[in-house]
């Protein structure tokens, strides 16, 4: 029998709410409700001050590892951890994962981009044309959102699975699919681009390899997403800054501006700028013009003649095909961290969340930090199949048992017992400050982005302001930060937290902080206090 619509992974909860577990903290909650009243500024001041420094600020500095751009030798070839037999008998990770996926690579993609783009009704209309929704779902959905008045919200319900996301037509959480293209097995995060929902994004792109930024064509709109008060530039900052280095641009909507090349040309060398800016490379960046709704461009080359005859390029399915796939932490020990936590049907629990590093077989023994408590892998599941193992990338749920759920928390992570990773209250950071509305003084409260933590926390030194290019000190003790100042600082978090260095672990050693609804900073963990 036809399945009605490929299954969701899993749903992951990531609000700030979620996370607070158990008591209400003012500087999370004013974070969680954005500020209406004040418009969100801009990330990057006009001038390229921090632009330049984006880039440069790290990569010439010898002593502590960059902000935002990454070193290819760090990424080794995936060889199999020397483990004791004992523990789990020896897999040849790289080879299972090859011949699991039918020689097909594992990725990871999060669409993000200014509240209404049409990034939910763009990637719906795409697994529609994949033949991932049959002809009946969709035309479920199609009678439904015309009874509830939003006609054209069709193919955005595929992905927006909440009654209260249909009722608003914003996506509020990180709702999650599968889809294959030639080469590729690709893991689907629609991210919310609301900004009271910028957490949740965060969370979705600290999970994945690259992204699709999707800007809305049409005149006005374009500039009212990417100018000061859109999520545009701050989505392409915040991917940037968690590790994304590969993005397609999907120019949507360019059917309601006729397919102008000028107009695509306009937006692109405006998007061009800026990117670069946020540390991207060109040659890492393509830009291709589409209509989600019209679902011209998508998974076929467009056929209009009024783009034909401008647009020789790929369409947005052959982008996503050519991604290059991160190479993955396979050698390392096993890191899980946790997007979301359920009861199972039979004993014990679930967590869900990608694995950043190592790799899992069932009935092995896993240690939680924190609470610093051992349990069993019982179960492994990956794409809602059953698998006895599983490896750095994949997104997976794991049936836990030999622990209470209650000591679970999002933002948990799981380690291997033998090598568990570091968990502490103050730690000290590289930070790259952003456009901000006030200078960060000593004892500054902020919200540290990790992973799929939000955690209130505290600025409480001001070490050092770093020289953008070379790294060295250019001023002890500082009074104050201001914006596109790279600094070395010193956090203290309201509870303890488990990270790594930025040298050991990159996925594990980097950060945002946010302040007041606005992202602040960027930076990496230098060293962990205990």
């Amino acid at each position: 029998m036809e399945s009605e619509i490929v299954p969701k992974i899993a749903k992951m909860t990531v609000s700030g709410k979620k996370q607070s577990m158990g008591f209400e903290v003012p500087c999370a909650a004013a974070e969680e409700n954005g500020h209406p009243n004040t418009p969100q500024k801009g990330l990057l001041p006009e001038d390229a001050s921090v632009a330049s420094g984006v880039l440069e600020a790290v990569s010439k500095s010898t002593p502590l590892p960059q902000v935002v751009q990454d070193s290819e030798e760090q990424n080794m070839v995936p060889t199999p951890a020397k483990k004791s037999s004992k523990a789990k008998p020896q897999i040849d990770v790289k080879a299972e994962l090859e011949k699991r996926q039918g020689g097909k690579q594992l990725l990871n993609l999060v669409v993000i981009g200014h509240v209404d783009a049409g990034k939910s009704t763009l990637m719906g209309h795409l697994l529609y044309l994949l033949g991932n929704v049959n002809k009946r779902t969709m035309h479920k959905y199609e009678q439904e959102s015309k009874k509830a008045g939003k006609a054209s919200f069709a193919y955005a319900w595929v992905l927006d699975e909440t009654g209260e996301e249909r009722e608003r037509g914003v996506t509020m959480d990180v709702g999650m699919t599968k889809f294959e293209t030639p080469t590729k097995v690709i893991t689907l995060m629609d991210a919310p681009g609301h900004k009271d929902f910028i957490p949740n994004m965060i969370t979705g792109a600290a999970q994945a390899d690259v992204a699709i930024l999707v800007v809305d064509a049409s005149r006005g709109e374009f500039e009212a997403g990417f100018e000061t008060g859109g999520q545009t530039r701050e989505h392409g900052l915040l991917v940037r800054s968690l590790g994304v280095t590969q993005l397609a641009v999907a120019v949507n909507k360019m059917d309601q501006v006729n397919w102008q090349q000028e107009r695509f040309q306009e937006i692109t060398s405006k998007l061009g700028q800026f990117l670069k800016q946020a540390g991207f490379k060109e040659s890492d960046v393509a830009y291709i013009p589409t209509s989600g709704l019209g679902g011209e461009n998508l998974v076929t080359r467009g056929q209009s003649s009024d783009l034909t005859q401008w647009y020789k390029g790929k369409c947005l399915l052959e982008q996503i095909d050519s991604f290059k796939p991160p190479q993955r932490s396979v050698d390392k020990p096993f890191r899980l961290c946790v997007a979301d936590v359920f009861k199972d049907q039979g004993s014990g629990f679930c967590v869900t969340g990608k694995i950043e590093a190592g790799y899992i077989q069932v009935g092995e023994r896993l240690l939680a930090m924190p609470p610093n408590e051992t349990c069993t892998a019982k179960g492994i599941t990956l794409h809602d199949e059953p698998v006895d193992w599983a490896a750095a990338g994949d997104h997976v749920s794991l049936t836990l048992t030999g622990m209470d759920i209650i000591k679970i928390n999002v933002g948990c992570v799981f380690c291997d017992p033998k090598e568990p990773i570091k968990v502490c209250t103050r730690f000290r950071a590289r930070v790259l400050i952003f456009n901000i509305e006030v200078p960060i003084t000593k004892g500054f409260p902020v919200l540290l982005h990790y992973q799929t933590v939000s955690e209130p926390a505290t600025i409480t030194r001001l070490l050092s302001v770093l020289h953008k290019s070379t790294g060295e000190v250019t001023k002890k003790k500082p009074k104050f930060l201001a914006k596109g100042q790279n600094a070395l600082i010193e956090l203290q978090t309201q509870r303890p937290v488990a990270l790594e260095l930025y040298k050991d672990f990159k996925e594990l050693g980097r950060f945002m902080l946010r302040y007041s609804g606005s992202t602040i900073a960027a930076g990496v963990v230098t060293e962990i206090k205990e």
